[in-house]
């Protein structure tokens, strides 16, 4: 009987690592093929790949991104071919099985939590005698009944092969993300999170997972995220792993962790800012607030001053990026504590905040007490909610709002010092900009369109012009300079108009060919030729001091010049700033 696992990825860079743990435990006895797809998708297609490989079996994993999708899936092959066995398994199936057997009839079985055992046993007796009741964590249909079979005791995981090295996954390695766990199961008890309902942490065996790490760097893997719920809940097995990255990596490789920050020691960071090469780690930190009574009420323990430490020890070390996330509707955080919690997080200045909003996820504790804290949410994938007793939908609304431009106008980093001013100089706080600016994006009809770089710039330029922003040509300024200094090309037809004639800019030019230590000896080295200084960089008014700007943080206004390089040799970007005095002396 041939056997298909199959998943829906969020996006075409991720990989699944849980159908290949099925499909490494399987084997030798089983010869399982893997076939996976996202969820954009058309959903014929995935129907009519699986239907050319003939398969006698096919598995889906299920999660909260695909299911809906994968139910589509299901339906059309079983229409196809109704011999053909459909297994599940995954966290959106392992609770309320019988409610999916019941809800999806074409549906065979259900495997149940960790699936290695149980699936290697279903195929023993999908190949055999067939007695499904000897199979724990499974849910099947005997005739018109649907039994459930208790999960089996947990699996020691040092016995698990690796799901690294198949033969098909090589050629892909360098093109996509590659998950590796080192451990299963989470010390804290979050009610709105799965890995609260597992008692304890397991771990694999350290050697065969630097092992695994080895091949899979030799075999050209560039990004590899680490799944483990707190990869430093024990600080001697986190050292020893950042020790052999360190010692081990190769040139261009990525590590991502999710950490959990208050309790990470700051000799630890200490020795991270000392030894790791920069860019080698990423760190993702779950805050989800810094409301002390709704943690207390998820059950969530976090000290937000040690956190704050952490953080801020990793930000002036400079070696290592930050994604710390927010989740919005959590019990009692109405919107006013929201906004403090973003705002508390904000000051940090992470490289990317993420804004995500509550999900009822089946299973957890938070789902089971919906009714104490007055939650709605979609009776769909991915259960996300619509109001509770704090938080309205108007809120919630408001709150999407601010996530839109958050992610494009923060977390992309394509004006830093444009936002950084306005949150730290014009708005009253980081959130009101972003929710300021989100609202006017709604009333414009922005959200329902796509969005040139240049247009970004348009549309927040709009916003200031319209917002009775003071300063504003101070913030064009800023803005200018965030949009010439991060093009990798000299830009075509900039989106402002030119403050600088024709004329003008050729006497400016000339007066830095007579000297080109107007804009530093960095830029006189370069020792760029009349033609290159016209084909290859861009010269522009700013109304403040850019060099002391650049040099003490300060925004003095007066008039400076600004003069962009884009060196097509080295395909690199330098700003070269001066003050207009310096240069108007020289042209008069």
């Amino acid at each position: 009987m041939k056997t298909v696992l199959s998943t829906l990825n969020a996006k075409y860079i991720h990989t699944s690592l849980s159908i290949r743990y099925l499909k490494a435990y399987a084997a030798p006895l089983y010869d399982v093929e893997l076939a996976e797809y996202t969820i954009k998708d058309p959903a014929m297609n995935v129907v009519t790949d699986l239907y050319t490989k003939k398969p006698d079996i096919v598995g889906f994993s299920c999660y909260i991104w695909n299911i809906e999708e994968t139910i589509k899936i299901i339906k059309m092959l079983k229409k196809i071919d109704p011999t053909l066995i459909i297994v599940l398994g995954g966290p959106e199936v392992t609770y309320d099985t019988k409610e999916w057997m019941e809800k999806i009839p074409e549906v065979d079985f259900i495997i149940i939590g960790e699936g290695e055992q149980s699936f290697k046993h279903l195929l023993d007796e999908l190949h055999g005698d067939q007695r499904f009741e000897q199979v724990s964590g499974i849910a099947y249909r005997e005739g018109e009944t649907i039994q459930i079979k208790a999960q089996r005791n947990k699996i020691d995981l040092k016995e698990l092969p690796s799901p690294f090295r198949f033969e098909e996954d090589l050629p892909h390695l360098s093109k996509r993300v590659t998950y590796i766990e080192t451990s299963r199961g989470c010390p804290f008890s979050c009610q709105f999170c799965l890995s609260s309902i597992e008692v304890g942490v397991r771990y694999f065996d350290r050697e065969k997972v630097k092992e695994d790490i080895r091949f899979l760097m030799e075999n050209g893997a560039k990004t590899i995220k680490f799944v483990d719920r707190t990869f430093n809940i024990s600080r001697s097995y986190a050292m020893e792993m950042f020790q052999f990255l360190i010692d081990e990596h190769k040139p261009g490789t990525v590590f991502q962790f999710e950490i959990t920050a208050d309790i990470m020691r700051p000799e630890v960071i200490q020795f991270l800012n000392d030894n790791a090469p920069a860019g080698l780690f990423r760190f993702e930190i779950g805050v989800q607030s810094t409301n002390d009574a709704t943690n207390e009420l998820v059950m969530r323990k976090q000290n937000f001053s040690k956190l704050t430490r952490t953080v801020t020890m990793v930000k002036e070390g400079k070696k290592i990026d930050q994604h710390l996330d927010l989740i919005a509707g959590l019990p009692d955080e109405d919107y006013s504590s929201f906004r403090k919690t973003f705002n508390d997080v904000f000051e940090l200045r992470p490289e990317e905040l993420q804004l995500g909003f509550l999900k009822m996820l089946r299973g957890t504790g938070l789902r089971l007490r919906a009714q104490d804290h007055g939650y709605v949410y979609m009776d769909h994938s991915p259960y996300e909610i619509l109001r509770n007793n704090v938080l309205s939908f108007e809120d919630m609304i408001k709150i999407k709002q601010v996530e839109d431009v958050l992610e494009k106008y923060w977390n992309d980093h394509r004006m830093d010092a444009t936002i950084e001013y306005l949150v730290s100089t014009v708005f009253e706080s980081p959130f009101d900009f972003f929710q300021q600016f989100g609202s006017f994006w709604e009333e414009k009809g922005w959200t329902r369109i796509g969005h040139q770089l240049e247009d970004l710039y348009k549309h927040l330029h709009e916003f200031l012009s319209t917002a009775k922003t003071e300063d504003v040509h101070i913030i064009t300024g800023f803005m200018k300079y965030d949009y010439l200094r991060n093009q990798k090309h000299k830009p075509r037809k900039p989106w402002w108009s030119d403050s600088l004639n024709k004329q003008e800019r050729s006497k400016l030019y000339h007066a830095i060919l007579d000297n080109p230590m107007l804009l530093g000896e960095e830029f006189a080295q370069k020792n760029l030729s009349e033609k290159d200084l016209f084909k290859h960089t861009v010269v522009e008014k700013l109304p403040f001091n850019l060099f002391t700007y650049l040099s003490k943080g300060n925004v003095l206004k007066e008039d400076s010049i600004i003069l962009v390089h884009y060196d097509p040799i080295l395909s690199t970007t330098n700003v070269y700033p001066a003050t207009s005095q310096d240069l108007n002396e020289k042209v008069g």
